[in-house]
């Protein structure tokens, strides 16, 4: 049986890892990333990456690159999905004393674009984590071919049913008791939608639409299934699906049937929506013997702040940033080898995203229980000022800076 020794693995070859690899090696720092399946998994359509998620794109030195292939949201409009009548409408820029950068990036864009500014080798594919075990500062991943490596850093970046959050004693994330129904449609030419974010609340339902660029665009329905009498049925059958949000949206929005309507069956999905318990983030191990997790191995969370990618970017520049600082100074004697200074910055990089990790976990949920409410109180707060509070609370946990990658 094959073994080999490497400074810092990664598992899972999804924005969280590509990203956090690249922040490593624009250090100067090498990693390898080990990817279960045999190819680049572009999984998914599209996200909507908001300001700190281009800060940390910047900061990795694709953002330009990126911004070339998407359109830039200009604001938000925000509706009544019980009657359609405007709520609030925001705008990103020339408005505010502060300005958001908005834009929907097509998934298998990111995901490309991450792994060629990867030097060649980095992600090794077909390689399936089996297990993991210690062995002196040392953690040993066994992987499903019967090879091990070696490793005096193990990050996690393998996503929901992330291995490492369980090796670490993580409680397994619980299901929020809704779903999300998800499309992407391409024109032949131009869509002619404006470059706004359209957001429609109440009723048991959260809809949205978002132009990629000026001949696609992103939707989604996100909704509780016991209260507008899901069909569990027709999770397997995507004209269901289709048919499902149309019904919901025929009386809410000319603009939204319509774009559904043109969706084609193999760009709608569902997913089960789940998160973390925003207290294990707190009290748990998200940090055990120079092995953490990053992304939605650390924090799954309910997509209504639109911050799973954003918040998997900024993670990827901060714990690149942690242990280049800590693993460039020089050995003291308290400090006499390479696994103790990568175990204090990684410690770093805990006690930084730990706080940050709860935020996002806490105020998703509670953002999305108040938008989706068919609840008549929380109905009439919401259209007196709850959306507006929510959409608030999006954008200033979107102003975040994660910084340069740089060592002091």
């Amino acid at each position: 049986m094959m073994e080999t020794e490497e400074n810092i693995v990664i598992v899972g070859a999804g924005i969280a890892g590509l990203a956090t690899s690249l922040a490593l090696h624009r250090l100067g720092l090498r990693s390898i990333v080990l990817e279960s399946a045999d190819s680049l998994r572009a999984t998914g359509f599209a996200l909507a990456l908001w300001t700190n998620a281009w800060r940390a794109l910047d900061a990795l030195g694709i953002g330009d690159s990126l911004r070339q292939r998407s359109l830039s949201i200009t604001g938000l409009k925000s509706f009544s999905a019980d009657s359609g009548a405007p709520i609030k409408e925001v705008l990103f820029v020339g408005n505010n004393s502060v300005e958001y950068e908005s834009r929907c990036v097509r998934r298998k864009d990111l995901l490309e674009t991450l792994a060629n500014e990867l030097p060649q080798g980095a992600i090794r594919y077909s390689s399936k984590v089996d297990s993991i075990e210690e062995s002196g500062p040392l953690k040993l991943v066994h992987l499903a071919d019967g090879s091990t490596i070696r490793t005096k850093a193990l990050i996690g970046c393998d996503g929901v049913n992330s291995v490492v959050a369980n090796w670490l004693g993580l409680q397994k994330p619980v299901y929020s008791g809704r779903s999300a129904i998800r499309g992407f449609v391409e024109y032949p030419e131009k869509h002619g939608y404006q470059p706004k974010f359209h957001a429609y609340f109440g009723g048991g339902v959260r809809f949205g639409f978002l132009p990629s660029d000026e001949k696609s665009l992103y939707w989604f329905c996100t909704f509780t299934p016991s209260v507008v009498h899901f069909d569990g049925n027709a999770e397997q059958d995507p004209m269901k699906l289709k048919q499902f949000v149309l019904n919901k949206a025929t009386n809410v929005s000319k603009e939204l049937s319509t774009i559904i309507d043109r969706t084609t069956l193999d760009c709608i999905s569902i997913a089960q929506l789940k998160l973390r318990l925003p207290w294990n983030v707190l009290l748990g191990n998200i940090l055990k013997n120079n092995v953490c997790v990053v992304g939605d191995a650390l924090h799954p969370m309910t997509p209504d702040l639109g911050q799973g990618g954003c918040s998997a970017l900024e993670d990827s520049v901060v714990i690149a940033k942690c242990l280049g600082e800590a693993l460039t100074k020089p050995i003291t004697e308290q400090e006499d080898d390479e696994s103790t200074k990568i175990r204090k910055g990684l410690e770093k990089y805990a006690k930084e995203r730990r706080w940050r990790s709860f935020t996002f976990i806490s105020a998703a949920y509670l953002s999305g229980f108040i938008q989706e409410s068919d609840n008549k109180i929380i109905s009439f707060l919401r259209q007196q000022f709850l959306a507006g509070v929510t959409i608030s609370v999006t954008l200033r946990i979107a102003n975040f800076d994660c910084g340069r990658l740089t060592v002091s």
